[in-house]
């Protein structure tokens, strides 16, 4: 499993300990891109959706294009193709027609969606990245597994997934029993800093990121698993 650390992670010095690792740059947030592509072995450029989404920002997808095609000239760097949160099955699969930089960019299929048209994306693109929305905002808890559950018993039956599959914003999950091959989060971008209201010390970005890629999800899926015997709690 790669695990895609999300920025902006301030002050700079704070992102430079992180030398080495990967990184999630949002076009909501893109301040950080130059320098995750000088000092990351890959870097994920996500659409900035989720933040679109919530802040009730319009996103100027013809600006990510451009974004994108400049940063894509490094070969281990690959796109978030364009998504609707919420959005019908017609108008993702209208962005999917609008995208114009080929397999390095990934499709989206939300959890709400039909997982037959997760199965289809599957079979079109090499890489396909989970996202949730409404009905399932909150990753991890009882509705969201007993949608993922039969989403992945659909899509893998007893096996590896047949597809690249990344979870957007599942950092969380590293270590679980879901065949993810990569995830992102912004953890330590929110975290590392502590909380004194909290009495939550500062701790160093190293030191998480050690401990959060230290820890992969499982290859092979069974199909016979039920949710009281998941391996996995939140």
């Amino acid at each position: 499993m790669i695990h895609y650390h999300g920025t902006p992670i301030t002050p700079r010095v704070k992102l430079l300990e992180l030398a080495g690792c990967c990184f999630c740059v949002s076009f909501a947030h893109p301040r950080d891109v130059d320098v995750c592509h000088e000092i990351g072995q890959s870097v994920m450029l996500d659409n900035g959706a989720f933040t679109f989404w919530t802040s009730g920002r319009r996103a100027d997808w013809a600006a990510y294009y451009e974004w994108c095609e400049r940063w894509l000239q490094y070969r281990t760097t690959w796109a978030v193709i364009p998504d609707v949160i919420d959005g019908t099955e017609r108008e993702n699969d209208a962005l999917l027609r609008a995208w114009p930089l080929g397999d390095r960019g990934a499709p989206v299929w939300h959890i709400h969606e039909p997982i037959r048209r997760l199965l289809r994306l599957a079979h079109d693109w090499p890489r396909v990245c989970l996202g949730s929305s409404t009905p399932y905002k909150v990753v991890g808890n009882a509705a969201w597994r007993h949608r993922m559950t039969a989403a992945m018993n659909a899509l893998c039956g007893d096996g590896p997934a047949p597809v690249w599959l990344h979870m957007l914003r599942g950092l969380r999950l590293a270590g679980s029993h879901y065949p993810f091959a990569s995830a992102d989060s912004t953890n330590i971008a929110r975290n590392h800093a502590g909380a004194r209201s909290r009495g939550l010390p500062a701790v160093s970005p190293r030191s998480m990121a050690e401990r959060i890629d230290a820890r992969q999800c499982s290859p092979i899926w069974s199909a016979t698993q039920t949710l009281e015997r998941e391996g996995w709690r939140p």
